[in-house]
């Protein structure tokens, strides 16, 4: 295991549009970037046995989540010729509209950015304990499965 530090990916609420754009204007002073490619994962209002998803909250055992999102960090930057690479996802409540995962890849070249953001958030959906509670309009709820 590399011994770089285990970086917080976890953001109260949903993720603003604002720090969407920030996060890639950050990135206009890197010159070595030829390609970003980005992945918005946004909550949507899924009708459920005829109930709407209104937002889904989301929990997580933190210290073991952080872990294995380096885990899976090294795996892509092993894989792929990255400059860089961020993820942040939210906790809490999210409503439906509202975005819940940013994955940002960055490299020299464009395949390197697409492939490694595309293999990336197939990893954080299968592996990262994240859960979702889907809250419903008449305030009941279940527990979110990903398909």
């Amino acid at each position: 295991m590399s011994e770089k530090k285990v970086k917080n990916i976890f953001i109260q609420g949903p993720i603003s549009a604002a720090f969407i754009a920030d996060s890639i204007q950050k990135h206009t002073v890197k010159t070595s970037i030829g390609a970003h490619d980005i992945f918005l994962g946004q909550v949507r209002a899924d009708l459920i046995d005829g109930k709407a998803v209104a937002a889904i909250e989301y929990t997580t055992y933190e210290e073991m989540a952080l872990q294995k999102m380096h885990e899976i960090r090294e795996t892509i930057f092993s894989k792929y010729a990255l400059t860089c690479m961020h993820v942040y996802h939210s906790l809490g409540r999210v409503k439906a509209g509202e975005l819940c995962l940013f994955v940002f890849t960055s490299a020299p070249h464009r395949r390197a950015a697409i492939d490694a953001c595309a293999e990336l958030v197939e990893l954080i959906k299968r592996e990262l304990p994240v859960w979702g509670k889907e809250l419903f309009d008449d305030e009941t709820h279940q527990w979110k499965v990903n398909r």
